[in-house]
């Protein structure tokens, strides 16, 4: 059985097991998102995880360390612009949800970057 190419990668995946298995998509849909959420975290702590018959996962800390470095310049420069006086309230608004995202970005990058890791 082949792909439809309007049908995502996941979604075929769960249909197929729901039909080999005799099981609701519903929870096979919930199985796959919690091995792939278990993944996620994982490679939050580690620097590889590998899931057996699917591949192996690595944290790019070269990637990583050149956008954080971006994303402090990004900082910096909102900063800047919000202290400007003279802009628009319009133009304060759209700064202070970038800057919203972009300290975000920097909590989460920033444990992984400083930190010891280990490989699992």
């Amino acid at each position: 059985m082949n792909k439809p190419t309007t049908m995502s990668v996941k979604e075929f995946i769960i249909k197929r097991m729901a039909l080999s298995l005799v099981t609701s998509e519903k929870i096979i849909d919930n199985v796959i998102q919690h091995q792939f959420d278990s993944a996620n975290d994982a490679l939050n702590l580690n620097n590889t995880v590998e899931i057996s018959g699917f591949g192996k996962f690595f944290f790019n800390t070269k990637k990583a360390e050149a956008h954080y470095n971006k994303l402090l310049a990004m900082k910096q420069a909102y900063e800047n612009t919000l202290a400007d006086e003279s802009i628009t309230d319009k133009k304060r608004n759209a700064t202070e949800q970038r800057m919203i995202t972009v300290l975000k970005d920097i909590k989460t990058l920033k444990p992984k970057m400083h930190e010891p890791r280990t490989d699992i």
